[in-house]
């Protein structure tokens, strides 16, 4: 019963943290830093750091060390007030959710759930491992957490440059992509076998991404830029019974989509939707290098998430030194997303980012853990379903602060996307199912639409 009752409890922490994390993270964005008493707002200077960013990632990451800390803390102490070993923390799952489950499910980083004793959240020492033979992920071995790390750099860098350039919204969105990449990237890599209605799935994923994509390109009032070019010249295009000049039609056309396309908006909007598509790519290589480790070695999920997190913060630094001197420095350089000395100063002279950047790191470790106790505790594609209602969370809470305008066929795009990841993760039927005989149990594991800590995870 005890199960039960938390869990609306941490759907709804997982909820609030995933959305704050992305909303803050896109507001720090929207921070004046340089020329703000300029009365013309095109010359303000804005918070673009996403390296520091992704820094601030992965120090929300290694705060779940002092959830395991603190789980250790409790343990030690309710043992030693009760004189019984026996009465030491409860896990939260109990005996018919994982410890004892045949089928290992898989959790926000796709790897196999956790078979020492306790659950996910549960930081006390560590016990037997009573899955295939795996073994323990401790010592040197711990150092094979440094690769999905450094993907997690990569993609995290990646998305947060693409933020710079789109909505909040459409940037959660975008990320749906992560689901193909997993997808090849399991078949590739982990030698998976997927069914003709997965890859329609991921297929369905791809054309939702993209109409999500195009509708970040069309104009504030979410119409199609006007291809009218202004002239009356009697060649013009009339809908009352007059008649088309479909060349002038056709020539006009050509001539707005070169326009459209030098629009530096456009460019933007565009420039944003590659980089964080290509943000899926490395965070799809971390999920599959995770999953991989993870089929050998047994560490809690929370502890995975906490060691990443260290080396992840390590390589950072040392590449943010690196990159200052080599290209911060200079004089193209200066006030880019390289130069350490201007971000760190942008981020100590401004209250605001200071104490976004605070929240930011909480945020980000909250929904972590949060995220793997319901992985643990119900069941990786609950997570999935959880986090598809996260984006449109923040889609609304978007339209509300006037961050951005309602699309239509934003709209549709969303609604595309979620039917591929749920068709993907066997939440829905396929279709035309009843017309053919019933497929055997799949064997692929649900992939998750987005990993834990890219999470602004």
């Amino acid at each position: 019963m005890a199960v039960q009752a938390l869990i609306p409890f941490l759907v709804a922490m997982m909820l609030l943290t995933g959305v704050c994390n992305t909303l803050l993270t896109k507001f720090q964005d929207l921070q004046c830093v340089r020329h703000c008493d300029d009365p013309d707002p095109s010359k303000h200077a804005h918070f673009e750091q996403p390296v520091i960013q992704t820094a601030q990632m992965f120090i929300g990451e290694m705060g779940c060390w002092l959830v395991v800390g603190g789980v250790w803390l409790f343990n030690r102490y309710y043992t030693k007030t009760n004189g019984n070993s026996e009465a030491a923390y409860a896990p939260i799952s109990d005996a018919s959710t994982a410890v004892d489950t045949p089928e290992p499910e898989v959790n926000d980083n796709n790897q196999a759930g956790d078979e020492e004793e306790g659950n996910g959240m549960d930081g006390g020492a560590p016990t037997k491992v009573e899955d295939e033979g795996r073994l323990p992920l401790t010592g040197w071995r711990t150092m094979l957490l440094a690769l999905p790390a450094t993907c997690d750099i990569a993609g995290t860098t990646l998305m947060n440059v693409g933020l710079l350039f789109v909505a909040a919204s459409i940037y959660q969105m975008t990320r749906g992509a992560l689901v193909l990449f997993v997808g090849l990237f399991s078949v590739v890599f982990l030698k998976r076998k997927l069914g003709w209605y997965k890859w329609f799935a991921l297929f369905v994923v791809v054309l939702g991404v993209a109409l999500v994509g195009l509708a970040g390109i069309v104009e504030g009032d979410g119409k199609v830029p006007d291809i009218s070019d202004g002239k009356s010249d009697g060649h013009a295009l009339m809908i009352m019974g007059k008649n088309i000049e479909l060349k002038h039609v056709a020539s006009t056309l050509v001539k707005r989509a070169g326009e459209v396309a030098t629009d530096s908006a456009v460019l933007n909007t565009l420039i944003g939707i590659m980089m964080i598509a290509g943000g899926q790519v490395f965070t799809a290589t971390q999920f599959v290098a995770e999953e991989s480790i993870m089929e050998k070695y047994a560490l809690q999920p929370l502890k995975v998430v906490g060691w990443e997190g260290i080396f992840g913060f390590l390589v950072t630094v040392i590449g943010m030194i690196i990159l200052h001197f080599a290209v911060g420095r200079t004089e193209k350089g200066r006030y880019g997303y390289f130069d350490a000395n201007e971000g760190l100063r942008e981020v100590g002279e401004n209250r605001t980012i200071v104490m976004t950047s605070i929240l930011i790191m909480i945020s980000i470790g909250g929904f972590n853990a949060f995220g793997l106790a319901i992985t643990r505790n119900i069941s990786a594609t609950a997570r999935s379903v959880i986090d598809t209602c996260r984006t449109l969370f923040i889609w609304i809470v978007s339209l509300g602060l006037g961050w951005e305008s309602f699309k239509w066929l934003q709209l549709l795009g969303f609604a595309v996307l979620v039917y591929g990841t749920f068709l993907f993760n066997d939440l829905i039927r396929p279709p035309l199912q009843k017309y053919w005989s019933r497929p055997a149990k799949s064997t692929t594991e649900a992939l998750l639409p987005e990993a834990p800590p890219p999470e602004h995870t």
